[in-house]
C-alpha cells in the first residue's frame, strides 16, 4: 500500500502540474497570458480547478445507462494508473518487475479503451456515442502500429521486459539506429493519446466534448486525470523505449528519466500549440495508406537485419 500510494500521489501531482505548464507553454507560444492570479505565478491554479469540479453537481442523464455511466470514468483512471507498475524509474525502484512487462502495458492500455467506450455508450447522446466510436476506432488503428514498432525495439534489446531494454542501450541510444521508426512512434503516440492535433474523439466543433459531453463534476474529472495520466506514461515508454530511459553515460537516476519525459512532454504540447486539426478521414488515411506500409516495411527490415547478424 505505501508503495502504491508513492506512485500514485506524485502522479497525481504531476497532472496537476503538467496541465499548468501546458497553459503556460501556449500562452507564450500564443503571446498571451496563463494562468497567474491564484496563487504565486498561478501556482495554485491546478488546485482550484480540481476544487471546483469537486464541489460541481454531478448531473445524472435521465435515459442513461446509471450504473455503466458512474463506472466507466472509474475504468479508464484506474487502467491509466495500472500500467505504472511495471514503469523502472531507476535500477531497483520499480513495484513489480516483470519479465513481460512490454506485454503487460500494451494489454494494460487496450484495456482502457472500454472504459471510453462505455462512457459514450451508457450516456444515450449522439455526440458522446459519435466520441466514443471515433476513439475507438482510433485507438485501436495506431495500436496496431505501435505493437510493431514495440517488437522491433524488443528485437533491438533481446528482451521484453523494460528493464532489459534500458540496459540494452547502454552505450547506444535505440533512437540512432531506428529513427525514422522513432518518428512514427511519436506521431502514433500524439494519435493514441487523443492529443491536438489527433483530439477528433473531443473536437469541440463537431461533437460538443466527444464521449465525456454529458459527464461532470468528479466524473469529468476522472476523465480528465486518465487522459493526462496517459500522456505522462506514454512519454515515459517512449524514453524508455528509445532514449535510454533512467540511464546516461553509466549514471542510473531518476532525475535522467524526469528530465527525458519532460522534453517529450514538451514536444506534445509544442505540437498541439502549432498544427491544425486534422479532418478524421484524413487522421485514419495516415495511419493505414501512410504509417502502417511503413512500418512495415521497416519491421521486414530489421527483421532480416537481426537474422543476418544472429547467423553471422
Amino acid at each position: 500500500m505505501i508503495e502504491i500510494l508513492s506512485l500514485i500521489i506524485p502522479l497525481l501531482v504531476s497532472i496537476a502540474y503538467l496541465t499548468l505548464a501546458e497553459r503556460k507553454l501556449m500562452g507564450s507560444m500564443q503571446r498571451r497570458l496563463g494562468p497567474n492570479k491564484v496563487g504565486i505565478l498561478g501556482l495554485l491554479q491546478p488546485f482550484a480547478d480540481g476544487l471546483k469540479l469537486v464541489i460541481k453537481e454531478t448531473i445524472i442523464v435521465s435515459q442513461a445507462n446509471k450504473i455503466i455511466f458512474f463506472l466507466a470514468p472509474y475504468i479508464t483512471l484506474v487502467f491509466g494508473f495500472l500500467a505504472w507498475g511495471v514503469i523502472p524509474f531507476t535500477r531497483g525502484i520499480i513495484i513489480e518487475d516483470i519479465g513481460y512487462s512490454t506485454l503487460y502495458i500494451l494489454l494494460i492500455t487496450g484495456i482502457g479503451v472500454l472504459g471510453i467506450i462505455l462512457a459514450g455508450w451508457s450516456a444515450n447522446s449522439k455526440y458522446a456515442v459519435l466520441g466514443s466510436l471515433r476513439t475507438t476506432a482510433q485507438l485501436i488503428s495506431y495500436e496496431v502500429v505501435i505493437g510493431l514498432m514495440v517488437i522491433m525495439v524488443v528485437m533491438l534489446s533481446d528482451g521484453l521486459s523494460l528493464i532489459s531494454i534500458i540496459e540494452a542501450q547502454k552505450h547506444i541510444w535505440n533512437i540512432i539506429p531506428v529513427w525514422p521508426i522513432y518518428i512514427i512512434f511519436m506521431i502514433s503516440a500524439i494519435a493514441e493519446t487523443n492529443r491536438a492535433p489527433m483530439d477528433l474523439p473531443e473536437a469541440e466543433s463537431e461533437l460538443v466534448a466527444g464521449f465525456q459531453t454529458e459527464h461532470s463534476a468528479l466524473s469529468f474529472a476522472y476523465f480528465f486525470l486518465g487522459e493526462y495520466g496517459n500522456i505522462i506514461l506514454i512519454c515515459t515508454i517512449t524514453a524508455n523505449f528509445f532514449w535510454g530511459g533512467y540511464s546516461i553515460g553509466g549514471i542510473n537516476s531518476a532525475l535522467i528519466l524526469g528530465l527525458k519525459v519532460s522534453m517529450l512532454l514538451f514536444v506534445f504540447i509544442l505540437c498541439r500549440a502549432t498544427y491544425p486539426r486534422l479532418r478524421f478521414d484524413q487522421l485514419m488515411s495516415l495511419m493505414w495508406t501512410g504509417l502502417l506500409p511503413l512500418v512495415l516495411g521497416y519491421f521486414v527490415l530489421i527483421s532480416s537485419i537481426m537474422v543476418i547478424i544472429t547467423n553471422w
